[in-house]
């Protein structure tokens, strides 16, 4: 059935407007099944909330949201709660669809989620640095790894479906040096508890135009 309606939408010369769009919950089966065929990433990811994106009884879009698979990226977000955050950890929305309506569709659903502080990340490898997220006032927190000294490195595994966290233990094809994720993060609830969150959190407030990102670099492979 998502298939069905995912292949429908990519053939479509759909011009919407947002009257024929509407957000709406959907099973976390279904939006896996979405962000594993759309996402760059083609993984599924840990999925508390999911939404769907519908445009004339179509989904054109999918957002999901789950507990971060790092307990140490929790404790830093928010050392007295760390239950507290979660990850906004797939976007998807059909290149059919106009400008803006990521971030339409993504406001949307931050206010159907319980109090929570709300962390994400723009992967710089993607040249992605997450201009929907400040056009949503997120808070830009810098990126990963800006404290660290040396590099770090992404082993790649020769097996292309397995995951490159075992690579180095089970044997790896080549290296490739990671690029930073640029942070984000914001809070939802009402007005106490965003007040509540945002004193809670770990996470600094810091100034793009002062502190930009890195400029994005082409990770060059290495032999091993």
């Amino acid at each position: 059935m998502i298939n069905t309606a995912s292949e429908q939408v990519d053939t479509l010369d759909i011009v919407a407007i947002p009257k024929t769009l509407h957000v709406q919950r959907i099973e976390s089966k279904r939006a896996a099944e979405l962000v594993v065929k759309h996402h760059y990433l083609h993984r599924r990811p840990p999925i508390s909330h999911a939404f769907g994106l519908f445009n004339h009884g179509l989904m054109v879009g999918t957002v999901t949201y789950g507990t971060p698979a790092s307990r140490h990226l929790q404790m830093g977000a928010c050392p007295e709660d760390p239950s507290s955050v979660i990850e906004l950890n797939r976007l998807w929305v059909s290149d059919a669809m106009p400008k803006n309506t990521e971030s339409w569709f993504v406001s949307r659903t931050l206010k159907a989620l319980p109090p929570k502080i709300v962390v994400s990340y723009a992967d710089t490898k993607e040249q992605h640095y997450g201009y929907i997220y400040r056009a949503l006032n997120f808070h830009y927190a810098g990126w990963t790894d800006m404290e660290r000294k040396t590099p770090r490195y992404d082993y790649i595994p020769h097996d292309p479906k397995a995951h490159t966290r075992d690579a180095f233990r089970t044997g790896y094809a080549y290296k490739v040096r990671r690029l930073p994720k640029v942070k984000y993060w914001i809070v939802t609830g009402n007005k106490a508890e965003r007040r509540r969150l945002t004193r809670m959190s770990g996470w600094p407030r810091l100034d793009w135009h002062t502190l930009p990102p890195p400029e994005y670099v082409e990770a060059v492979a290495e032999t091993a």
